[in-house]
């Protein structure tokens, strides 16, 4: 598939570097797309329907990554980038088998584990992975790139949700997992044969907190934060409103959730060769932020599953126009640093979690005085602040 894309859809040849990535990562997203909208569920399930105990554990974990991750880039020093994605292919499937064991009379126990084990992963996948993508993609092509990654996640979830809500409503949560187990195992076949890149983090613990809230770097972190915090209400707030609304029938959960068209994917193509030509990124962002804040403002007041399925659709499209601009500056900013890229994505991932953090803490806050949906106002809020990135200097010190 990705020779056929080559020919007509880059001006240049893919990298060897981008192949195995993208490869990797399809197989990861394929465990997104059966899990993502019901990993929530599950654990809201688990903690026996206690929304506020959901948002914490997303918001324990995020805190954690968010405070240790630039210890991990000073371990990956050491212990070498190939190494450490190949090492989370392991540690992703091992955060799978504590849910795949947990149940009413262990979760003390192994819900710590499953943070820890997350953390980990965490820590020895997104740090290595942006590296490399930055080092591994062309600023001519790079959006295109970004939009072939979104555009098969949004083709994945065409199907997954529905293949989840078949499997769930007949063999429980068990089956999936251990088809997420398996995924990621395989998922470690593309790295076997992943170019080295020799990058290293050389700033302090101090260095990079002295740069995390200088005023220079101001508009980027918080872009990123704002970044982390809309990407908690989508991630968590959404599918458990879905199933409340749809009173917990994860076919019907699955079967409205395949119905986001597969137009999606193919606008996503257009408007990375589009953005990549035109160099319109920022514009792009700046009117898919609007579109996409307005998106949860009208998800507020859907009702019915028909309402569900319209307002979905409309927030999927939304996406588009602000994830592919979002992403594809992203990887610019990194690519620029130069020898800097691995402290720049160490800042982007403390970012995006402590911005997790805060935004599970005032979700929790609102959950307890208004109905779930309204929460959705907070993520349009943060929408809005993704502009800040496309007018960040792009500078590093020295």
């Amino acid at each position: 598939m990705l020779e056929k894309l080559e020919k007509k859809y880059f001006d240049r040849p893919l990298s060897q570097g981008f192949v195995s990535l993208y490869t990797g990562k399809t197989i990861v997203m394929i465990v997104g797309a059966l899990l993502g909208l019901f990993l929530p569920i599950f654990l809201y399930e688990l903690f026996n329907q206690n929304f506020q105990l959901v948002l914490t554990y997303y918001g324990i974990a995020a805190l954690i990554y968010g405070i240790v991750v630039a210890f991990g880039g000073k371990f990956l020093n050491k212990f070498g980038f190939r190494k450490s994605l190949r090492l989370s292919v392991i540690l992703g499937a091992l955060f799978y088998v504590t849910l795949y064991y947990v149940d009413s009379g262990n979760l003390r126990y192994l819900i710590p584990l499953s943070i820890l084990v997350l953390t980990f992963y965490r820590l020895s996948y997104w740090l290595p992975y942006h590296v490399d993508f930055a080092k591994f993609t062309s600023k001519r092509d790079r959006t295109r790139q970004v939009s072939i990654i979104e555009a098969t996640r949004s083709g994945l979830k065409i199907f997954g949700p529905l293949i989840s809500g078949l499997l769930i409503t007949r063999f429980s949560f068990d089956a999936v997992f251990v088809i997420a187990i398996i995924l990621f195992i395989v998922s470690g076949i593309p790295y076997l044969t992943i170019p080295r890149t020799r990058e290293r983090f050389s700033w302090t613990i101090k260095k990079t907190l002295k740069e995390f809230f200088s005023k220079s770097r101001r508009r980027v972190v918080l872009a990123y934060a704002a970044d982390g915090a809309e990407g908690i209400v989508s991630i968590v707030v959404w599918p458990i409103f879905i199933y409340q609304s749809l009173n917990g029938n994860y076919l019907q959960i699955g079967a409205v959730s395949t119905l986001i068209i597969a137009v999606t994917a193919i606008l996503q193509l257009f408007l990375g060769r589009y953005s990549d030509i035109r160099n319109l990124r920022g514009k792009v962002l700046g009117w898919g932020s609007f579109f996409y804040a307005l998106g949860w403002v009208i998800k507020i007041f859907v009702v019915t599953a028909f309402e569900i399925f319209v307002a979905g659709t409309y927030h999927n499209l939304a996406r588009v126009f602000i994830r592919t601009p979002f992403d594809s500056l992203t990887y610019d900013i990194a690519a620029d640093q130069g020898h800097y890229v691995d402290e720049f994505t160490v800042l982007h991932e403390m970012a995006i979690n402590l911005g997790r953090a805060v935004m599970v803490a005032l979700v929790i806050i609102a959950s307890l005085y208004f109905a779930i949906q309204w929460v959705f106002i907070l993520a349009a809020g943060t929408a809005i602040v993704f502009n800040l990135l496309k007018i960040d200097k792009r500078e590093l010190p020295e």
